[in-house]
């Protein structure tokens, strides 16, 4: 992947990649079945404000999986 001109350099970037995970688990179909359905709500768990009441109840023994860590937050060019 090349270097954006503005990339994204805050937690934004872990939701980011986290959408990434559940876009290429739904290319490949992974998501019509039981566990990969399973496996998308884990990252929505992940993202942003995480589930909704509707979908904790759904999916009550979802675990969030781990976020990705965003270690250098500095702009790079700040002009």
């Amino acid at each position: 992947m090349c270097e954006a001109k503005y990339p994204l350099i805050t937690q934004k970037r872990s939701d980011y990649e986290l959408f990434k995970q559940a876009v290429e688990l739904m290319k490949q179909k992974e998501h019509l079945t039981e566990e990969g359905l399973r496996k998308l709500v884990a990252i929505k768990a992940s993202m942003n404000k995480g589930l909704s009441d509707e979908l904790k109840l759904a999916f009550p023994d979802t675990h969030p999986v781990p976020r990705p860590v965003v270690e250098n937050q500095e702009i790079k060019y700040p002009h």
